[in-house]
């Protein structure tokens, strides 16, 4: 069967599931299947994405997800996940919430974000696969001819652009944006509460992640645009680099350990295996300047303000501030 046939005979099966669905949904699941309805409507469709043009013939009931940033913007947007690849421990994470248990029933892992397996991908028999440049620009051919592909450039700081696309690709742009609008209304919420309480206070972000450096993470990072989106002031270091606007962090020495000072100072270590993280981090909390850094220091969970570049993951550093600083989380 070529390409061509296959994807109609997978677009056929989608159209009587959902048929059959309708005629057996209770009342509660009749607006979903509305909804759904309404965004198979729109297709065929074709995507405009970094590598050109894909044409998607029917609303995805199959995606793979080749980013855990994808992963979690297919099931932000309610969407059937059926294959992801694992980013730091094996199985879809637990702040995905009640998502896994309805968008990720069928979900297995075709590997890890660095060694997809292609073979894995095809047995799945996707119907959309997304994935980024900076991921698997080398596979896109093949990946396309297992089925439509939509590739973003990269995966980090345009996280808000790449849930966009993935909407465009689903057909629920729509929901793509009341999504990112109500975190947007949340942070500013929160951040709000924040400087009124504590007086517009700058805050700090150092990770230690195993290196003989440390890093500053800037506003172009993805916890520095959802400090941005809340309004909160940030050290100086920490702004946009002047020479590279696509940088996210500043690397520092054990010496500069002034440039991390703030009222707040988050503290973010990767927790690898082999512990090198703590182990490279001991020069810096052993220093005498460690001590004389003004700002209150707070211990955050690496893998909730890192790992996670999604509207989810957002949620989380939302709710670490909120509690950080005794404000309302607004998360009504």
């Amino acid at each position: 069967m070529n390409i061509l046939s296959r994807r109609r005979a997978v677009a056929a099966v989608v159209a009587l599931a959902a048929a059959v669905a309708v005629t057996s949904c209770s009342s509660n699941d009749d607006a979903s299947s509305t909804s759904d309805a309404a965004a198979s409507a729109q297709f065929p469709r074709t995507v405009q994405h970094f590598r050109g043009n894909t044409e998607i013939p029917a609303a995805p009931q199959r995606v793979v997800a080749l980013d855990n940033s994808f992963t979690d913007a297919v099931l932000l947007l309610e969407t059937p996940l059926v294959g992801y690849v694992d980013y730091r421990d094996p199985g879809l994470p637990d702040y995905l919430g009640s998502t896994r248990d309805e968008y990720a029933t069928e979900a297995e892992s075709v590997g890890t974000v660095s060694t997809a397996s292609l073979e894995k991908i095809a047995a799945l028999q996707p119907d959309l696969i997304i994935s980024a440049e900076v991921r698997d620009g080398k596979n896109y051919e093949q990946l396309s001819a297992i089925a439509p592909t939509i590739f973003t450039e990269t995966t980090g700081p345009t996280w808000k652009e790449n849930i966009r696309l993935v909407g465009q690709a689903l057909g629920k742009e729509e929901l793509a944006n009341e999504k990112i609008a109500a975190y947007e209304s949340r942070a500013a919420a929160v951040g709000s509460a924040i400087n009124t309480k504590a007086s517009n206070p700058v805050v700090s972000v150092i990770r230690f992640a195993g290196e003989p450096t440390a890093r500053l993470y800037r506003t172009t990072s993805f916890s520095g645009i959802v400090l941005e989106d809340a309004g909160i002031a940030r050290p100086a270091s920490q702004g946009p680099d002047p020479a590279d606007p696509t940088s996210i962090m500043q690397s520092i020495s054990p010496e500069l350990l002034s440039e991390a000072d703030g009222n707040v100072i988050f503290v973010s270590t990767w927790q690898d295996p082999a512990g090198k993280s703590a182990e490279a981090a001991r020069p810096f909390l052993e220093s005498p300047l460690w001590q004389t850094l003004q700002g209150r220091k707070v211990d955050v969970d690496d893998a909730r303000w890192m790992s996670p570049v999604s509207i989810q993951g957002a949620h989380l550093i939302l709710d670490d501030l909120s509690d950080t600083f005794e404000v309302d989380k607004h998360s009504g």
